[in-house]
């Protein structure tokens, strides 16, 4: 396809409330070229990144798996979380082990929790449940299966509303399973354009590191957007926000790399994963 009809910068934007943080004080037109936000759900943005339609964009963890020997990720920045995320949650009628071969619905909406929720029940269970893709509607999705699989602010919304069904957690039960965080998003930059423009990449890249550090900083505008815009209370959303991780250390790299290798022995992903990260001397640094 033709990537673009102008010189523009190309930079992917989450349509969730999980990244805020990087993106409420992210100004492209500050930035010493002209730069536009193109904002959609994971799978929308996974999918541009990988066609080449975004120059830098967060992605789903799975999607930069798939695509790793395109990409090069930003450093420091991710959509993590050391136990329970909050916004990635299975409804079910039983608990998850005891329909561990029954059906469930899928949201279509991003490829990283999809297959966790399959590692999860595959490998931490021993089933061999039936999938199918729905769009993020609970009572819909429900009407025909076991459990449903919903993420970012549709998983919010339904856990406030939700007096039926057993609702878990999937970054608490990695945790608890694996002893490690879980990675959902990662900021990928195309390897062509981090060659081309590294002094333009390690602006765009400080840019994000400034507005995830002014936004942990004083959480309270991101709060007061977030119950005008979706609703809940304050505390629920200072949790929330307090909860997440948006740094990508050893550490974090050491769960998605677990996650990765699982990922590799069902078949979910073809390769082996490297995990390389962007720095401002333009090298690369590389994790197995």
């Amino acid at each position: 396809m033709n990537k673009r009809e102008n010189d523009d910068i190309l930079i992917g934007k989450i349509k969730y409330t999980n990244s805020w943080p990087m993106f409420h004080h992210f100004k492209p037109a500050d930035l010493s070229q002209k730069a536009r936000l193109i904002t959609e759900v994971p799978s929308i943005l996974n999918r541009r990144m990988l066609e080449g339609s975004l120059d830098i964009s967060p992605v789903s963890s799975f999607a930069f798996g798939y695509g790793a020997e395109k990409f090069l990720l930003l450093p420091d920045l991710s959509v993590s979380s050391d136990g329970p995320v909050n916004s990635i949650l299975l409804f079910s009628r039983k608990p998850p082990e005891q329909i561990k071969n029954g059906v469930i619905a899928l949201t279509n909406t991003s490829a990283t929790s999809v297959n966790l929720l399959k590692i999860i029940m595959e490998k931490a269970y021993g089933g061999r449940p039936t999938y199918w893709d729905s769009e993020p509607d609970l009572d819909l999705m429900m009407a025909t299966s076991d459990a449903a699989l919903l993420i970012g602010d549709n998983a919010i919304s339904a856990s406030w509303h939700n007096r039926e069904f057993i609702v878990t957690d999937l970054g608490e039960v990695w945790k608890r399973w694996t002893g490690y965080g879980m990675t959902f998003a990662v900021w990928a930059v195309q390897r062509s354009f981090a060659d081309q423009h590294p002094r333009l990449l390690a602006e765009i890249s400080e840019a994000f590191q400034d507005s995830k550090r002014r936004s942990l900083g004083d959480l309270s505008p991101l709060v007061e957007a977030a119950c005008r815009e979706i609703g809940g209370t304050r505390q629920y959303w200072h949790h929330y926000f307090n909860n997440l991780c948006y740094d990508f250390n050893d550490q974090v790299q050491n769960g998605l790399a677990l996650y990765f290798a699982y990922a590799y022995e069902m078949g979910l992903l073809k390769n082996r994963v490297k995990i390389n990260v962007w720095n401002d001397n333009m090298l690369t640094r590389v994790k197995e």
